[in-house]
């Protein structure tokens, strides 16, 4: 099972998910791309992971993937003060991959319907989120077989 990490701006919350992930699904094989070098090397810290930076990497990264987990923002160009591209939103979107978003009422975006969580209540149902995804994706490649 291939995870994506996404994140910018400082990338913490992005080593969270990762700490999360890796605990949770240490099967998992899980890659990072910051959208910014900062973000990248914040999630590198302690996680024994791959990663990379940048648009070209969203891109290539996001047609491997089985998952994508991060911010809502990595599907809205111009978001986390400009550092997601329409070209890095596009390939999120385009992505044949499960999307895991969490709902941060940033990047001038409110999500209706969505209550305030804190970080960590947001990163643990994310994790509930991403256990059905690989459920889910585990039964597709079984029917592929």
């Amino acid at each position: 099972m291939h995870i994506l990490v996404i994140d910018g701006q400082g990338g913490n919350l992005g080593r969270e998910l990762i700490r999360s992930i890796s605990d949770r699904f240490p099967d998992a094989t899980i890659h990072a791309v910051g959208t910014n070098s900062a973000a990248t090397m914040n999630m590198l810290k302690n996680s024994g992971i791959t990663a990379a930076t940048g648009e070209n990497a969203v891109r290539v990264a996001c047609r491997n993937a089985d998952i994508i987990v991060g911010p809502v923002g990595i599907v809205l160009a111009d978001a986390l003060m400009g550092e997601v591209t329409p070209d890095m939103a596009c390939a999120v979107g385009q992505s044949p991959a499960f999307r895991v978003l969490l709902p941060l009422n940033r990047c001038e975006t409110l999500i209706a319907g969505v209550r305030d969580m804190s970080t960590s209540s947001l990163i643990e149902d994310a994790m509930t989120k991403v256990e059905e995804a690989i459920r889910v994706v585990t039964e597709q490649k079984k029917g592929k077989v």
